[in-house]
């Protein structure tokens, strides 16, 4: 199998274009993400399933398609899904030991079939973190995910895998969750440009839960324009998921190059400087002098927004997975086991509670976007850690490494808010760290314009880890 393509140079935009014209077919396309996958997959460990017969047998489908004029937005494009998603005739493991004793999925999920149905082309399943409660990419099960860009250290997590294949070239775009930060973590230690969409924004059928009220779905890839393109085309109502809000379709592909003029821009303060490291610090001060951004803007009650958060997963964590914890604690990383176990003994008063604050913190936040349009934040307070971390300090405070990589991550998660994580190379500096660019409600496409205007202007990039 010799296609003599280099995947990794290509953007999903350009993959879509040059196959639709017909100067590329996407069965050479898939077979060097295959060739890629083969070659970089063994370092970083990012697939846990290579769905290699179906992806040639999608790709032979499109290129039929578009020999018979048909118009596909994502003609041949190579993706793949964290492995909480359902693949038809795969077993949806969800990063755990458990789930792979079940059968595998009769059908795909729903954003799966969107890409799949409009050009995409599935290329298999991604490693995780364990039933997604983790923002390192460690797994007990599946073995380490591992940074791309520097294999002795974290690819953050838990769209772990999500982050390392598109940062190793495998496939140019991935799907991957976030509940308090899962896709906004491993964008920043991966340097990429990761989309956390509005909650109930995007359908979440055919996919294994972490925390109903707080789970979202959303891409990750090398280029703010092809978040733009797979986002565009995930969107569409889906009767089966009662969670998801009817809103119509926002085409932000056509609006993402209007830039940031006009914008109001401020960085979040307080909560969101203090813990962060030296890194983190810079990356959102280079941010917001390329954007003008000079004000400072304190978010009220930060820090209550995430205990809030964390007292929430906690509880509803637990609740779901009693019964496992309960017959089968030893099929658990420990680290894991250990977090549900403690969530089973969250008060009810202080959900009650958590759920009352979380309205008004909500509140608070809808009156600090009637002053600007966007704000800017530290997507993790460092760069990626070296494996096995365990402990950090921050402030002078020693603290497990595991739940604290998403400090700056669960406040905004916490009420649904859209966000694009940026990726940012400070100067001299080995690896990247990521940017939270924070929008109000439904205003994905405000977001994704920064995000794009920072990329032209140089200051945001997201190069192939070679």
């Amino acid at each position: 199998m010799s296609s003599g393509i280099d995947i990794a140079a290509l953007t999903a935009t350009g993959i879509a274009r040059a196959v639709g014209n017909g100067s590329l077919s996407a069965k050479d396309v898939v077979e060097a993400s295959l060739l890629q996958i083969e070659k970089r997959n063994p370092a970083v460990n990012a697939f846990t399933d290579v769905t290699a017969q179906t992806a040639l047998t999608d790709a032979e489908k499109v290129d039929t398609a578009v020999a018979a004029g048909k118009t596909l937005p994502l003609a041949g494009v190579p993706f793949a899904v964290k492995n909480l998603f359902d693949i038809e005739g795969v077993v949806t493991r969800a990063g755990s030991k458990i789930n792979r004793g079940n059968s595998p999925a009769t059908a795909d999920a729903t954003l799966v079939q969107t890409l799949r149905g409009k050009g995409a082309v599935l290329m298999g399943g991604l490693n995780m973190g364990e039933y997604a409660y983790d923002f390192t990419g460690e797994n007990v099960h599946d073995g380490n995910c591992l940074n791309p860009h520097d294999p002795g250290r974290m690819s953050g997590g838990s769209s772990s895998g999500s982050g390392a294949a598109v940062a190793a070239g495998m496939v140019p775009v991935s799907l991957g969750s976030d509940t308090n930060g899962s896709i906004r973590v491993p964008s920043s230690f991966c340097g990429l440009f990761g989309l956390k969409p509005t909650y109930g924004r995007l359908s979440r059928r055919g996919t294994y839960p972490f925390v109903g009220s707080l789970d979202h779905l959303g891409p990750m890839a090398r280029s703010a324009a092809d978040l733009s393109l797979v986002f565009d085309v995930l969107q569409g109502a889906d009767p089966s998921d009662p969670v998801q809000a009817e809103r119509p379709v926002l085409a932000t592909r056509e609006q993402i190059d209007q830039g940031a003029d006009g914008l109001r821009i401020a960085v979040a303060g307080a909560y969101f400087r203090e813990k962060a490291e030296p890194e983190a610090l810079a990356a959102v001060d280079t941010v917001a002098r390329a954007l003008g951004a000079e004000g400072e803007i304190d978010i009220p009650e930060a820090a209550r927004a995430r205990a809030a958060a964390y007292v929430i997963t906690s509880a509803e964590g637990a609740n779901l997975h009693f019964d496992r914890i309960s017959t089968r604690p030893g099929d658990y990383d420990p680290d894991t086991r250990d977090r549900f176990l403690a969530g089973t003994m969250v008060p009810a008063v202080w959900v009650q509670q958590a759920q009352r604050f979380r309205s008004w913190f909500r509140e608070a936040m809808r009156k600090i976007f009637e002053e600007v349009d966007i704000l800017l934040a530290p997507a993790t307070p460092f760069s990626a850690l070296p494996s096995g971390t365990k402990t950090i300090t921050l402030d002078g405070v020693t603290m497990p490494a595991r739940p604290n990589i998403g400090l700056f991550t669960q406040p905004v998660s916490f009420i649904g808010l859209p966000v694009v994580a940026v990726p940012v190379w400070l100067e001299s500096a080995a690896l990247p760290i990521g940017v939270q660019v924070i929008a109000p409600a439904w205003r994905e496409d405000l977001a994704l314009r920064v995000a794009n205007e920072l990329e032209r202007a140089g200051v945001c990039r997201a190069p192939v880890a070679r």
